[in-house]
């Protein structure tokens, strides 16, 4: 053998015992965290509720909590990207008008979304086989549903007009009671006493139709008026539980139950103030940011005044820089008072499986509207969501139901009573 060949043998062999000893000195990977990742690759992802922003999805945006390339990072098979309209005080027909129109320009955006910019990325469902079949692709599955009845105003066109815009649920209320019925939130006197006798039409159209009916931001007389009315199985799109954290917007526990009695699903959400109840001082930390960032107190600014319109370029790179700064000055807020976190998110889950049964539970973060806590902050954290499922006992069928299985049953249990009420001719 040669110098220079016995050389390099020696350097080869020096190569690998580097390596062995680099691999050996590596920390093992989690076993829980393996068995939750397998899980994760394989369950049907999906998540009842994100706001729509303006911009590219098919891009990393900072500040945004869900884009494509997130979910992708994040094993996230699909999403209902909401379409909402902030509520007017009015409540006439110029007012109404003004919010339908608006709800259609966000279906156009959908529409460009899904068919024009990104369908390399993503595609468009409105049933459940729809669901199924383009996450098989890879691709992103994009639904939606409609946050606030509010656009729908006095006419039952509109609910069949967003039905065949691809909208399968509609919030009936928002943050504030409007025609169709009364909100948890609003602290004015009650509009309607509940649903309104519109609002019964409204439920009734939807049953007809095939439309989930959300009771999320529900008065709890809006709530019980539905469950009592309503043919088909319903749902909240994004709620928490009222016996851990005693706030309007979540569920206490009879109302759990009636969900479940419905044969519905309650999907849980991933904000803060709904897990859990923040200090004064942090309230007081993120109110003060909130102001001098320029954003709305209540962090959406999205009830009270005009519905939103389309944002300029120029206005979408300003906001974005905001949501930015914002974030990054909420991470300095986060360490000093923290927040909600992943444990209080699995939480809510636990209380309501075990309420309602694994059957009727889900996942509706928020994203984009106010949702992310400590370790599931958008879509690409998801698997630590697995993970934590993992580590207190819920088997790979159980984690299924609860991340996408829950709701496509009850979604085409809607649609079979669709069938029968058009076949009833009614």
């Amino acid at each position: 053998m040669s110098v220079k060949l016995a050389a390099g043998v020696a350097v080869s062999v020096m190569g690998l015992a580097a390596a062995a000893a680099a691999q050996s000195a590596a920390p093992a990977r989690d076993p829980v965290r393996v068995k939750s990742d397998a899980i994760h690759a394989k369950v049907l992802t999906l998540d009842t509720h994100v706001d729509m922003r303006n911009g590219d999805y098919g891009v990393l945006t900072p500040g945004q909590k869900v884009d494509l390339v997130k979910m992708q990072q994040g094993g996230m098979k699909g999403v209902f990207l909401a379409v909402f309209v902030g509520q007017r005080q009015a409540f006439d027909a110029a007012a109404y008008k003004s919010a339908y129109d608006s709800a259609m320009r966000q279906f156009d955006a959908l529409d460009t979304l899904t068919q024009k910019a990104r369908p390399d990325m993503c595609a468009f469902a409105s049933s459940p086989g729809e669901v199924e079949r383009i996450a098989k692709t890879g691709k992103r599955v994009i639904m939606t549903g409609v946050e606030n009845g509010y656009p729908v105003g006095e006419d039952l066109a509109s609910v069949k007009a967003f039905y065949d815009r691809g909208a399968r649920y509609i919030s009936l209320t928002h943050s504030g009671h409007n025609q169709i019925g009364d909100s948890s939130s609003d602290r004015n006197p009650l509009r309607s006493g509940g649903l309104s006798e519109f609002g019964k039409q409204v439920v009734a159209e939807m049953n007809r139709l095939g439309m989930m009916v959300d009771v999320s931001h529900s008065a709890a007389t809006t709530f019980w008026d539905v469950a009592k009315i309503s043919k088909a199985p319903i749902i909240a799109s994004h709620s928490g539980c009222k016996a851990i954290n005693d706030v309007d917007r979540n569920l206490d526990d009879d109302q759990l139950r009636a969900v479940a009695k419905s044969g519905g699903v309650v999907q849980i959400v991933a904000l803060g103030s709904y897990l859990k109840a923040d200090s004064p001082e942090r309230a007081g930390a993120v109110r003060k940011l909130r102001e001098e960032i320029g954003m709305a107190p209540g962090g959406r600014g999205r009830t009270g005044g005009p519905p939103p319109q389309p944002l300029t370029p120029e206005q979408q790179a300003e906001a974005q820089k905001r949501r930015a700064a914002y974030m990054e000055r909420m991470q300095e807020i986060d360490a000093k008072f923290p927040p909600a976190t992943l444990k209080d998110f699995v939480d809510h889950l636990d209380h309501a499986a075990k309420v309602a049964g694994v059957d009727h539970v889900g996942i509706g973060t928020d994203f984009d509207g106010g949702g992310g806590i400590l370790g599931f902050n958008d879509a690409s954290e998801a698997p630590n969501v697995t993970e934590e499922l993992v580590r207190r006992g819920y088997s790979e069928k159980d984690i299924a139901k609860i991340w996408g299985g829950n709701l496509l049953r009850v979604w085409r249990d809607v649609e079979k009573v669709a069938e029968r009420e058009q076949k009833a001719g009614r």
